[in-house]
């Protein structure tokens, strides 16, 4: 039966995090938002704990481990809705948190995505780092997040608390529209883990619709739950897949920038680790590049095929709001509009 809201969370061997922080978001659901747990192939009692302390919670088992990326990917498919939340197993959340995001969706069809205000559990007074209060990139691919810059991590003192359009939500919670996210592919599997929602971001964007932080909406997170921030894992996947990104979506002066800066910054970072004693994380950024490198034939046509899939949303979002009253259509977009009816003949 479809429903208007699910909220969908992602577990692997999780099942202690399913204790602690399950109760508090069946707590905090508005009547009418459903809650599934998908097993991303747990080898511990996830699915025993969910069966005996949770019967009532939707199940989704997958047959193995497919990361954050290919697991939402899978799991959404079994579900019909008009928004997806996607939440982490080790998010405590308070009464009221749906409401505004699910409201910034109904209010403003522009809006693809929209995430909360994270705040750290350890410290609740501070910022999380995976997403604080909405994240931004700088020209040469390096996110940051207002209320995090680096390993840097504010307090909240309500510096951050204006609703506004931000580059890219933390996928540690996540709302967004079902028919956007699966009209973009959703989230690109290859990079399996880490920086997976910077990137559809980036592609709802390309499409012209807008991501939000909607700070009404607050959420703690413990974070570290399935790669430490000491891992070389972690090293590996942020720094390969976000050499990705900038392939996929970056404009083509963009991408030539980085083609030069990049490997000097990159092999600077690598040195940096090198004299802190940490010669793994040397090894991971060094197979983040030969990984990037030869993925090169096949980024080219993810690119290539990113252009016509683009048009056609953009050509949907702009069709259907331009006669919208609540919706001012940019002159510019709407100059589009008339391009992209031609090239849509060619790729029906």
């Amino acid at each position: 039966m479809r429903t208007k809201t699910e909220i969908v969370i992602l577990n692997w061997n999780g099942a202690g995090h399913l204790r602690r922080f399950l109760p508090s978001v069946l707590a905090s659901v508005p009547e009418g938002v459903g809650v599934v747990v998908a097993d991303n192939g747990s080898t511990d009692d996830s699915l025993g704990v969910l069966e005996r302390e949770f019967p009532a919670v939707g199940r989704i088992v997958l047959d193995r481990n497919y990361g954050f990326a290919g697991g939402y990917n899978r799991a959404l498919e079994y579900l019909d809705a008009d928004y997806f939340i996607l939440l982490n197993s080790d998010v405590e959340t308070p009464a009221g948190w749906v409401e505004p995001l699910v409201e910034t969706l109904d209010r403003d069809r522009t809006v693809a995505a929209v995430a909360p205000k994270l705040l750290s559990l350890v410290e609740p007074a501070r910022f999380e780092y995976a997403g604080a209060s909405g994240g931004f990139i700088d020209y040469l691919g390096y996110p940051f997040c207002r209320g995090r810059i680096l390993q840097c991590v504010e307090r909240d003192e309500g510096q951050y608390d204006d609703a506004r359009d931000v580059f890219w939500a933390s996928g540690a919670a996540f709302c967004c529209r079902a028919e956007v996210f699966r009209a973009l592919g959703g989230f690109d599997e290859d990079f399996f883990a880490h920086m997976e929602e910077i990137d559809l971001c980036w592609r709802m964007q390309l499409a012209g619709y807008r991501v939000r932080i909607e700070p009404r909406s607050r959420v703690y997170h413990l974070g570290g739950g399935s790669l430490a921030q000491g891992s070389p894992s972690k090293v590996f996947y942020n720094h390969r897949n976000n050499l990705a990104m900038l392939y996929k979506c970056a404009s083509p002066v963009q991408r030539s920038v980085v083609a030069v800066v990049r490997p000097v910054l990159d092999s600077c970072a690598a040195l940096s680790y090198l004299m802190q004693g940490r010669p793994d994380y040397v090894r991971a950024v060094g197979r983040a590049w030969r990984d990037f490198l030869r993925a090169h034939k096949a980024l080219q046509v993810l690119r290539m095929l990113k252009k016509p899939m683009t048009m056609l949303l953009t050509l949907k979002l702009l069709t259907t709001t331009r006669n919208n009253p609540v919706y001012k259509a940019p002159s510019a977009l709407l100059k589009r509009l008339d391009v992209l009816k031609v090239r849509r003949r060619r790729f029906a």
